[in-house]
């Protein structure tokens, strides 16, 4: 079974930068359209960025202008570049895959930001 990988969560202070990867366990599985997701403790889950085959990108207001959301052209692989991190950005962010009408979700990756 073909599962969603992340990396690169961590503690970093505020202002500073991470950049999280997401990846298909099978590097032959694509999707056709992935995005990120985070849930900090006592919220419900939240879209971050979303983007799509065809290179459709879409951003929550609150990290518009902060976050970057890339692909592979493969559409195996996505990166969230986050820049100017802020403490309200702490939580477990998930990366998410859909393949046709089944959608897969990684384990989670934990980014906080505290000084």
């Amino acid at each position: 079974q073909v599962q969603l990988v992340e990396s690169g969560g961590g503690l970093v202070q505020p202002g500073e930068s991470l950049r999280l990867s997401c990846a298909a366990s099978a590097s032959i599985f694509s999707f056709t359209a992935m995005a990120w997701y985070r849930q900090a403790p006592g919220k419900q889950r939240e879209l971050v960025a979303s983007i799509s085959g065809g290179g459709t990108l879409n951003y929550a207001d609150s990290v518009n202008g902060r976050f970057t959301i890339s692909r592979n052209k493969a559409m195996t692989t996505t990166t969230l570049q986050m820049n100017s991190l802020k403490p309200e950005d702490t939580a477990v962010y998930f990366c998410r895959g859909i393949r046709g009408s089944i959608e897969y979700w990684g384990q989670g990756t934990q980014v906080t930001v505290s000084s």
